[in-house]
């Protein structure tokens, strides 16, 4: 059997195109300033969550940024108020959270509820909803199961918001000119 080409080898024949434009920039700005947010104004706050919504929530423009921030958000609010529903439930025959088999059935009847519920509402929730519900659900303590919900939609808002935010002050439009300036300036410089 012949060995397949080393990589970087003559033999190889694609050619790697390292790119950093706009949106990637804007992504960075984003989640950073989420991250500056969260630690001088909320700093008894992790902004994990606040910087994942923001990453999500940027789009090549603004419709694609209120499409990508609406399916993170509307997924985390659905599936942690679902979660929340059910793991209630739960509570209510095993107080403790002793049995875990009983949250089998509550997930599969809450997937088809999440399912329907992105359905009515917003389509593109049922990934980050069912993520959400499946934490929930499955890596929360009996004592924090609310809080930790309410804390990922928040953080969720937050980050998705901010998104939102960047990309109405900064859209490309406006970017472009200042972007090619600097571009001109850089090369005659060389």
């Amino acid at each position: 059997m012949k060995d397949a080409p080393a990589s970087g080898s003559a033999t190889t024949t694609h050619h790697l195109h390292l790119h950093i434009g706009l949106r990637n920039l804007k992504t960075a700005l984003s989640a950073s300033l989420c991250a500056l947010i969260y630690h001088f104004f909320l700093s008894e706050r992790n902004p994990t969550f606040a910087c994942i919504g923001a990453i999500f929530g940027m789009g090549a423009n603004m419709d694609h940024s209120k499409l990508h921030g609406g399916n993170r958000l509307f997924g985390t609010i659905i599936g942690g108020l679902l979660g929340m529903g059910l793991f209630r439930i739960y509570l209510i025959f095993y107080p403790d959270g002793e049995n875990r088999l009983l949250l089998v059935p509550l997930l599969f009847v809450g997937v088809i509820i999440l399912i329907l519920l992105a359905q009515t509402f917003w389509v593109g929730a049922v990934q980050p909803g069912g993520v959400v519900l499946c934490i929930v659900l499955f890596n929360t303590p009996v004592d924090t199961y609310v809080s930790y919900a309410l804390d990922r939609m928040f953080d969720t808002g937050m980050g998705v918001a901010m998104s939102l935010l960047i990309n109405y002050l900064l859209p490309r439009e406006r970017l472009e000119p200042w972007v090619e300036k600097f571009k001109a300036k850089f090369h005659r410089n060389k």
